[in-house]
């Protein structure tokens, strides 16, 4: 926008966009209702059909549900009128089995499952299809132990032989108390039975038991397989896409139309799954969705129907209560996607959106190509001129058939030549200029980075070559003064020892010498110097001893001699370096000592350099020094005293060496630069950051090693040094 004339700032559209927008929305608003009110008209017919659906399908399942389990109650009252009228004679076990036994040949294993009676006496009898196929029978005496006999029949229901004997009380058993308690016919709960080659969920409708006189016998029961309840839902139309299935109130699978068993085996026990638990991804996200809807189970009280979010797609959800007088309380549940709905409908939203859109995309064609045989020309000359105000002169416009605009173009197109032409000699300089610039400056850069680190190796090799040779040279001043000393200690022992006994001869033989000698011994206290001065003399031999380690020491880790590769036995140049550090180790005033502990195993002769090797392990423990000494104040010297661990063993053909401190450890975020040079934690004045990068090079260049650190912050620190026991180098 630009001011023109003093005016307001005005908005300037582009030509094309002026030629097609209104042409185009036009089209596009006319497509775009079509395709709106064929959508709606789609949801609308699913709607209705989803409603269809669940509907018809609840009926035919409470239909089902309602034939399907009125027939136990119904067996179990005319068992129970039979006995009350006399025809059965419940005393006679042998005589109830065989009728229990004739009745279950009388109805198919998917609708009756077990008949049976347990008495007041503790007696009862019953016959089942635990496999659903073969019929059995259950007699049992009052009390247990070893009271429950299982039996095998023959063809006529004869006893043939003993399945299994357990112990039996009636007066445990829940399906027996509940019915005399509530003194009415009842449902039992679910219960389940795991057998060898089948499982056996059933549910008993059990009642009161009397005889003529109206006394109390005990129960009567009959027992229903739920299996074939999963198989009536998966013929139902709904279940070809979706799943249908049954729940308690507390959310436990009672039936599915899902192929996938709804119960799981535990220590030889069947446990029925939650909803929520079921491997069926449908019915557990379905039972999820339902249960943060409704808060629980319970508050369901009516039918109701959603449309749930279940795995990223739209499902249509039935929820439905079922009830009948004798206690059941369930749940039916059935969930369809919307997409099985959905799919004629789309098809025939998909063709008119199609058709539509061909359309609108046709006009649209039409006005773009309108407008841009119009607009080409002058965007060619715009972009033009835009790209040469950014810099890029190399440019050239087509000519035209308008005439105005060929004529602009055939001047523009001389004014980009001759731009062209001026800055190219320009940018050539200013290219050349600029490479000499750069790679020059990386030159200097790499050569400044170069002779900073050489210099540090160069300052830290001179520091200890120099620190090598002056400990040579005072080992080798004081060796010699050391060595004469220690030499002549032994005749001056000699000596003394004579004289003491030439003086203790002299007073045997002249117990009372003269005034004068006794004056004199008096004066020397002779009794203490012939005792205190063999002590004197061995005191003065165990100090030059010391003397001596610690000037061998020094020789050790100097190694001067030793400047080529050859065996070196590596724990003396350990212990040599810790002679050396001994006044660290030793306790200050500010911290306890640092116990060293040695677990050295068993090295042979390992081809290196000593003095740089000694020169790393200088550094190493010095740093361990250093962390121990930092960490001090936190740290509780009984508890937690401060220790430097040094081990050494053999790893296949390398020697390996591994220096452990419990410090203060090393920061995650610095471990990965201290093998870097220059890089240091330390104050300024307290280390150059070069120690280690020295030490990661003599053992990785120089003996083809391996330095690793291994540090847990707070707790420790561990080097690892890995070099080969036969040089490779």
């Amino acid at each position: 926008m630009n001011p023109t004339n003093g005016s307001s700032p005005r908005l300037a559209l582009p030509l094309r966009l002026v030629l097609i927008v209104p042409f185009v929305l036009q089209v596009f608003g006319a497509v775009g209702l079509v395709g709106y009110l064929s959508f709606r008209n789609g949801q609308k017919a699913v709607n209705n059909l989803a409603n269809q659906l669940m509907e018809r399908t609840g009926s035919t399942v409470n239909q089902h549900l309602s034939a399907y389990l009125s027939i136990p109650h119904k067996i179990s009252q005319l068992n129970a009128d039979a006995v009350r009228m006399g025809l059965l004679d419940v005393r006679d076990r042998q005589k109830v089995g065989q009728y229990f036994w004739r009745q279950m040949q009388a109805f198919d294993a998917n609708n009756i499952s077990y008949l049976g009676i347990g008495l007041k006496s503790g007696e009862g009898v019953g016959t089942g299809r635990y496999d659903g196929k073969t019929i059995t029978l259950d007699d049992w005496g009052p009390r247990p132990p070893k009271n429950w006999y299982s039996y095998a029949l023959d063809d006529q229901g004869k006893r043939t032989r003993v399945l299994a004997v357990l112990d039996w009380d009636n007066f445990a058993q829940p399906w027996y108390n509940n019915p005399i308690k509530a003194n009415k016919p009842v449902w039992s709960q679910i219960y389940t039975v795991d057998y060898p080659n089948s499982v056996y969920i059933t549910i008993a409708a059990a009642r009161p038991l009397y005889d003529s006189e109206n006394q109390l016998l005990g129960m009567i029961s009959t027992d229903i397989s739920l299996l074939s309840l999963s198989d009536f839902l998966r013929n139902l139309e709904v279940s070809r896409a979706g799943q249908v299935f049954l729940l308690e109130r507390d959310g436990t699978l009672i039936a599915s139309s899902d192929k996938e068993p709804f119960y799981i085996r535990r220590n030889k026990d069947i446990h029925r799954l939650k909803a929520i638990d079921s491997p069926n991804s449908l019915v557990r996200e379905t039972a999820k969705s339902l249960q943060q809807h409704f808060n629980h189970f319970q508050h369901i009280d009516a039918t109701q129907k959603l449309k749930l979010d279940v795995q990223g797609e739209t499902h249509y959800v039935q929820v439905s209560p079922w009830r009948d007088t004798y206690g059941l309380d369930w749940l039916v549940v059935m969930s369809v996607p919307e997409r099985v709905f959905m799919a004629e409908i789309d098809a025939n939203t998909r063709l008119t959106l199609l058709l539509s859109l061909a359309a609108l995309i046709g006009a649209s064609v039409l006005g773009v190509f309108t407008a841009r045989w119009i607009t080409n020309p002058i965007e060619r000359l715009n972009q033009a001129s835009k790209a040469i105000a950014s810099g890029n002169l190399d440019q050239r416009v087509e000519v035209s058939s308008i005439q105005e605009v060929d004529t602009l173009a055939h001047s523009f197109n001389y004014m980009a030549n001759q731009l062209r032409e001026s800055f190219q000699a320009l940018e050539k300089s200013n290219e050349e200029l600029e490479e000499r610039v750069d790679l020059r400056t990386v030159e200097l850069k790499n050569t400044l980075n170069e002779l900073q680190r050489t210099q540090a190796q160069i300052v830290q090799s001179e520091k200890m070559s120099s620190l090598g040779q002056l400990v040579a040279g005072v080992a080798h001043e004081i060796n010699n003064p050391v060595n004469f000393i220690h030499g002549n200690l032994t005749h001056a022992q000699e000596y003394t020892q004579d004289l003491l006994e030439f003086v203790q001869l002299y007073q045997q033989h002249y117990p009372n010498p003269v005034p004068a000698l006794q004056i004199a011994a008096e004066d020397i206290d002779l009794e203490f110097v012939q005792e205190d001065l063999p002590k004197t003399l061995a005191s003065m031999r165990v100090g030059t001893e010391r003397i001596r380690q610690i000037v061998l020491s020094l020789r050790n880790f100097s190694r001067m001699d030793e400047a080529e590769l050859k065996p070196v036995n590596i724990h003396e140049g350990l212990d040599s370096t810790l002679m050396i550090l001994q006044h660290r180790l030793k306790a200050q005033t500010d911290r306890p000592a640092i116990e060293v502990v040695k677990d050295y195993g068993d090295l042979p002769l390992v081809e290196c350099y000593a003095g740089q090797l000694n020169q790393v392990f200088m550094n190493i423990l010095t740093n361990a020094i250093d962390a121990l000494e930092e960490g001090n104040a936190q740290r509780s010297s009984e508890a937690n005293p401060n220790r430097i661990t040094i081990s050494t063993a053999i790893a296949a053909e390398w020697a390996q060496i591994v220096i452990e401190d419990n410090g203060k450890g090393i920061p995650t975020h610095v471990q990965a630069y201290i093998f870097n040079p220059f890089f240091t934690t330390k104050p300024i004045g307290k280390g150059t950051g070069m120690g280690l990068a020295i030490s990661y090079q003599i053992i990785t260049e120089k003996h083809s090693g391996k330095l690793e650190c291994y540090s847990t912050p707070g707790k420790d620190t561990k080097f690892v040094i890995q070099i080969p026991i036969v040089s490779t180098c």
